[in-house]
């Protein structure tokens, strides 16, 4: 897809309707299903609490349909195979991201998710693990490189999960996606994780690495002095005010990509309520990270270094941003789009309606996932293209 002017890539506001859940919705008088249609629906659903996420890309998609009802909501219909990813996870016990108040074991659950939707990597140039020296001790860092001879930009990638529970392993297969598809160097940044390093530790070796990035960008066989920065959920909001700070040091970054990020940690957005569980990011979730991530570190939700929606947003370089119809963050990544284009920056919004937050890190699946995340690289590798 061709690269979008600010002025061609205005925020589609999705109109505020009434929610209709068909699970809560009473039941139609007409076209009901049969006896034996229901049995085979309950079937459908026993295999796929018995085989789980690993085998869901060989469900078919009519089966899918099947073992779990549709979900209607804002408009927006939700994808069958995350449907079936949620009733599976519902059924194990598993609704959201956190797990009490122990950080060690969100983290190794987390893991062990990503693990289960690993077991065919993704197959790229070449991996390689390094360090990078920061201010505040050494960095670890991996850095994936696409097939073929090339000397393009280097994308700097901030993981997600809450500031929390990400790694590099939990999301190598993601990097990996996202260098293939795409094109281009990934380097994954291990920054300091809440609640052991608060805010703002994790942003500070966000910044380091991105500004040896700058400097030693060649070393890594990429083009000098062209740097991309981006993330995901907690790795987005980095990588929003990685941007802005690059911007006010004289150093911006080539492009933000921003994906699903979150931007305002005031929490007043309808989604977040609207969403607020059985969506994979749940409201427990999100308070529990974000109290990590602030407790101890001196600054407050309405702190542009936190929240980089009350920041300075002109001047920034382009930005590509991903949200997802069904996700707690949709209506703050929309507003940062819309804030962003208001202050006289090139925006590319891509809108995922059927899509839950964290879908990148699903491709594995299949489904609504996979083609979303096909779309994505193919825009990032369009406007990596653009100078």
């Amino acid at each position: 897809m061709g690269i979008k002017s600010a002025s061609a890539c205005a925020v589609d506001r999705v109109p505020s309707v009434p929610v209709t859940d068909t699970e809560t919705a009473p039941p139609r008088r007409q076209g009901a299903r049969s006896p034996s249609l229901n049995r085979a629906k309950n079937a459908a659903v026993t295999v796929a609490n018995r085989l789980g996420a690993g085998a869901m890309p060989g469900v078919p998609e009519v089966a899918k349909r099947l073992m779990a009802r549709s979900v209607t909501i804002d408009g927006n219909t939700l994808d069958p195979t995350l449907r079936l990813l949620l009733v599976t996870r519902k059924v194990a016990g598993r609704t959201g991201l956190s797990h009490g108040d122990l950080p060690e074991i969100c983290r190794e659950l987390f893991r062990q998710d990503m693990w289960v939707l690993d077991r065919e990597p993704v197959v790229v140039g070449s991996v390689r693990n390094l360090t990078i020296p920061a201010p505040a001790g050494p960095i670890r860092a991996r850095h994936y490189r696409p097939h073929g001879e090339r000397c393009g930009p280097l994308l700097v990638y901030l993981h997600g999960g809450g500031w929390v529970i990400g790694d590099l392993d939990s999301y190598d297969r993601l990097c990996r996606t996202i260098c293939r598809g795409a094109g281009v160097d990934v380097l994954s940044v291990h920054y300091r994780r809440a609640p052991e390093y608060p805010a703002p530790a994790g942003l500070a070796d966000a910044y380091a690495v991105y500004r040896w990035a700058l400097e030693h960008g060649a070393e890594l066989g990429t083009a000098p002095g062209l740097v991309a920065v981006g993330g995901d959920s907690a790795g987005g909001n980095l990588a929003a005010v990685v941007s802005q700070r690059g911007r006010d040091d004289g150093v911006p970054p080539l492009l933000q990509f921003l994906l699903y990020p979150a931007t305002d940690l005031r929490g007043r957005t309808r989604s977040r309520a609207l969403f607020s569980d059985g969506f994979l990011l749940t409201r427990k979730d999100m308070e529990l990270f974000e109290s990590y991530y602030l407790t101890g570190s001196g600054l407050d939700a309405a702190d542009p270094r936190v929240s980089p929606v009350l920041g300075d947003l002109s001047r920034l370089p382009r930005a590509l941003v991903v949200t997802a119809g069904f996700d707690p963050l949709r209506d703050e990544g929309d507003l940062y789009a819309e804030a962003m284009r208001d202050a006289g920056v090139a925006v590319d919004l891509r809108r995922m309606p059927s899509l839950t937050h964290g879908f990148a890190n699903l491709t594995a699946l299949g489904g609504g996932s996979a083609v979303a995340m096909a779309e994505v690289n193919s825009a990032l590798r369009a406007h990596l293209c653009y100078r």
